[in-house]
């Protein structure tokens, strides 16, 4: 009986409800608001609308409807907002926000569906996430926003979630934080610009916000629809019961780019480097696919590339040299540096004009609350930075300086060409905020370092970078953001030679380089993330000049012609997401490239090899006349596709062009290399790489693992002739050669995110061939057949170790392992028209030994009261604990008519040093 009861009820109700919605209304509403139309329509239905107030606030309704059932025109005055609605049999309209009631139950409510516990106030906070040691989590109210409202139904399983994070005390952009679900083991992080995007399922998520120096959150997110939510995070300076290396475990296995690395500034904190200077740059070369050429070494050798094939950008400005003291030190200032992330596999289609890589360096973003600072003395250089509010809550000033006092140590030491020499550098940094309003914001920052070295008694070399960069952001809605962006480079050599009677001259070199970019953002919808733009780039070049020092000076003036170009682009990404496990970066560059005059171009003989014998005519080009041009789309594309939560499969395929070159016939970096423009005989270097990987995750994002392989191809490689003369040369074209390269490697790599022992190995296997054929012999190199590059080196293997005694003190060690890099040996000698000579072996046939080098270090913290006027750390490391006397070169000499073979050796013997650094 009781069971026909409720069937005659059921069958009453949906009769009401039918009636209900056979009823017809008119309205025509002209501009008024949302809660005036709702009382009209409440006046005309009969019916009582049961509505919160400040839901309808700010919302103004035109429409017009004739003949239209109740159910339509609730439903499009609320199009456009978060509520929904509900209408009974007695004619109660109940509004709701976000949710929806409903008179039945979902198909399947009863069926085998799995129930997940999203984790309340109350739940434990996980050991790895960041919690401050006054207050926990579970003390505080979780904020709950809602996004979107609930529908019937869903095309999809998954909506996007995408806004910044920023820094409560300064309202700046926090860059690599993450946000993590754990209930579902998903997340992402933030950018270079604070931004994020995340893809949520329906309904209530608990997102978590968590980075190193920030206290970290929790919010409840009730998504339903597309939207965008900012999240403000507090900066949190105390330490953990663990450390946490980097939040980039998640975006391993999440985003679709190959060959990704983001490292942040506390990460080069506690690895034991040489005399005791922290050094971003020398962590990444920790990493699987960064090398050099050898210890001391400037540049880095990506994938088998040149070390002039890595753009280096400080706030979107490139560096040229980014070292001092010839690769020892970086010359950038690590306190002034947030992070660096570093692309090797699938460069993102923004950045052009390099084959290899891209290092893409932030700074710091100054504080607009308090004043702070941070200090550090080791035992031959000193830094400082202090961030200083300008305006409250709205402009900041960033100043850092870094000096060296390294004239003690040469001074100490018994070699006697050694001790009358000299070394010295400094580098000055600044940012400039200022956040004019929610919409814009406005970044300025400047840089400058400069060496000035002298290792024999007549010679003082000086080097110098100098750059500039202006960034405007502006916000045109949720959905469209662009920045404006100018930039200025420069980098120059000079060489001071008063040393000889007669003989004595001032030698300079300089590169300079001006850059527009427009860099744009649209995000279309839940599948569409656009990244667009334009940029144009000025080259400068004065490829060098000499000069007398005095009038007895017999030295003849020399200046080479100056080079100008000017290379643009235009390029375009759409993140693409196909579904809940397929995700495509798909991107096209445009890039061209013009040298302009005015200039003087040889034009040589076809069937010939270049040389002045062979030149049939020379073309005279006028100033901003174009001399050549070359150009063409780079291809970016790569994808990520789930194979589990944690586990992803991704791919990539990438060209580049680059217009401009590093003429050295040296196996590392020297202060003294200079760049050269592509011109009417040189042509722009260019590479295709594939790459294919498989990354994991473990425990919960504990242990990150990636297993990549690379296939890269290059052609247009520069390469010179045996005895080049590359300074002060007019015709450099006759000592170049162009050639074909290949390389190709597996990486792998896992880390260890926290705990008391954390870390990281890599090792990389991989080869670097080039080829350099001709139809003439003396251009063709080991008869044209490929042969390793000067930094090819197979094998590398490096593991960096962190543990945590307690929460003061640990200890850190770095362990490397190279093969030896190629040399060329005398394998004989022969006599002909009666003089002797060496017979050397094929180019790089042989092989210097391998290295090897372990370093440790003891860090120490000072006390972690919060009421101090001053936070200190101290770093106690030995660099080459093994006293390893790994060779930087090989070299012969002659003696007695016997060539014999030198190695010389950078840092033959353990080096101590101690740091003491303090923050305010």
């Amino acid at each position: 009986m009781k069971g026909n009861m409720l069937i005659l009820a059921l069958l009453s109700l949906f009769f009401v409800s039918a009636q209900e919605g056979l009823r017809k209304f008119s309205f025509d509403f002209q501009n008024i608001g949302l809660a005036e139309a709702l009382e009209e329509v409440q006046a005309k239905s009969g019916g009582t609308i049961y509505v919160a107030e400040e839901w309808l606030q700010e919302k103004t309704v035109t429409k017009h409807f004739t003949n239209t059932s109740l159910e339509e025109i609730l439903s499009d005055l609320l199009a456009d907002t978060q509520l929904n609605f509900f209408i009974t049999p007695d004619h109660r309209i109940i509004i709701t926000q976000n949710n929806r009631i409903y008179s039945d139950l979902p198909e399947n409510f009863f069926g085998e569906t799995e129930i997940t516990t999203v984790e309340s106030e109350e739940a434990e906070s996980p050991t790895n996430i960041f919690l401050s040691e006054k207050e926990s989590d579970s003390n505080k109210k979780i904020e709950t926003v809602r996004i979107g409202k609930e529908q019937k139904s869903y095309p999809q399983k998954r909506f996007r979630l995408s806004g910044t994070i920023n820094n409560v005390a300064n309202n700046e952009p926090v860059a690599n934080m993450a946000l993590i679900v754990r209930a579902l083991g998903i997340g992402t992080t933030t950018d270079n610009r604070g931004r994020y995007i995340l893809n949520l399922p329906v309904g209530l998520n608990v997102v978590e916000t968590s980075s190193l120096g920030y206290a970290s959150t929790k919010t409840n997110i009730v998504i339903y629809n597309n939207g965008s939510y900012d999240f403000s995070v507090e900066e949190n300076y105390e330490l953990l019961d663990e450390i946490v290396l980097s939040a980039n475990a998640i975006s391993n296995v999440d985003d679709a780019t190959t060959g990704n690395t983001k490292i942040g500034a506390e990460e080069s904190k506690n690895i034991p480097l040489v005399l005791g200077e922290r050094d971003l740059l020398k962590v990444a070369t920790t990493l699987p696919g960064v090398t050099t050429a050898g210890e001391g070494a400037s540049g880095f050798n990506v994938r088998g590339g040149k070390t002039d094939q890595n753009l280096i950008l400080l706030d979107n400005a490139v560096v040229y040299n980014p070292s001092h003291f010839f690769g020892i030190f970086q010359a950038l200032n690590p306190f002034a540096i947030s992070d660096v992330n570093i692309y090797k596999g699938a460069i993102p289609a923004e950045f052009g004009g390099r084959l290899s890589s891209v290092f893409d360096i932030s700074t710091k973003n100054p504080d607009t609350e308090k004043f702070k600072g941070e200090v550090s003395l080791g035992p031959v250089t000193a830094n400082a930075v202090v961030e200083i509010p300008i305006i409250k809550s709205k402009s900041g000033l960033m100043l850092g300086g870094r000096g060296a006092y390294s004239d003690w140590v040469l001074r100490s030491l018994k070699d006697v060409a050694l001790k009358n020499s000299s070394a010295n550098f400094y580098d000055a940094m600044m940012k400039y905020n200022h956040q004019i309003d929610e919409n814009n914001g406005l970044s300025a920052s400047g840089y400058y370092s400069k060496d000035a070295f002298s290792i024999t008694s007549d010679s003082l070399y000086g080097y110098s970078n100098r750059l500039f960069s202006l960034k405007w952001d502006h916000k045109f809605n949720e959905k469209n953001a662009g920045s404006l962006i100018l930039t200025n480079s420069q980098y120059k050599f000079d060489i001071d030679f008063d040393g000889s009677i007669n003989d004595n001259f001032l030698q300079q070199y300089q590169i300079d380089e001006t850059e527009l970019k427009v860099r744009m953002k649209y995000l279309l919808n839940e599948h569409h993330n656009f990244d667009y733009g334009i940029s144009g780039k000025l080259y400068s070049v004065l490829p060098g000049q000499i000069e007398p020092k005095g009038p007895e000076d017999l030295i003849l003036p020399l200046a080479i012609p100056k080079e100008r170009g000017l290379e643009s682009a235009i390029f375009f990404t759409d993140s693409y997401t196909i579904n809940d496990r397929l995700l495509l970066d798909i991107g096209l560059r445009y890039s061209f490239f013009a040298a302009l005059g005015r200039s003087q171009q040889r034009v040589y003989e076809d069937g010939n090899p270049r040389s002045a014998g062979t030149v049939v005519d020379t073309l005279t080009f006028d100033k901003n006349e174009v001399v050549k041009t070359y150009g063409g789309p780079e291809v970016r594309v790569s994808a990520r596709y789930f194979l589990g939560e944690d586990f992803s499969l991704k791919a990539s395929f990438n060209n580049t062009y680059q217009f401009i070159h590093t003429l050295s016939n040296t196996t590392t970096v020297s202060p003294i290399d200079t760049w050269k423009l592509s011109d009417y005989n040189i042509k722009p270097q260019q590479a295709n790489q594939f790459a294919l990987g498989l990354y994991k995750n473990l425990d919960n994002n504990t242990y990150e693992l990636s297993l990549e392989g690379f296939y890269k191809r290059q052609k247009n490689l520069l390469d010179f002739k045996t005895g080049a003369k590359l300074i002060l040369n007019e015709t450099i074209e006759t000592e170049v050669l162009q050639g074909t390269g290949k390389a190709y490697g597996l990486e792998f790599f896992i880390r260890k995110n926290a705990g008391k022992l954390n870390g990281w190995l890599g090792y990389t296997y991989s080869r670097s061939l080039l080829k350099l054929d001709s139809d003439f012999g003396e251009e063709r190199v080991n008869d044209g057949r490929y042969f390793p590059s000067n930094f090819d080196k197979p094998h590398d293997f490096s593991l960096v170790l962190n543990y945590k005694f307690t929460k003061r003190y640990s200890i850190s060690t770095n362990f490397l392992y190279q093969t030896g890099r190629p040399v060329t040996f005398p394998v004989g000698n022969y006599t002909f028209d009666g003089a002797e000579y060496v017979l050397y072996s094929d180019r790089n046939r042989y092989r210097i030994s391998d290295y090897y080098r372990l370093d440790v270090g003891l860090n120490i913290e000072g006390n972690h009261k919060t009421k101090k006027l001053a936070h200190s750390f101290w770093n106690i490391s030995v660099y080459n604990v093994l006293g390893r006397n790994n060779p930087y070169s090989v070299f012969f000499v002659s003696d007695s008519g016997e060539i014999k073979a030198l190695q010389s050796s950078i840092f033959a013997i353990p080096v101590p040093s101690i740091t003491y650094n303090f923050k305010f």
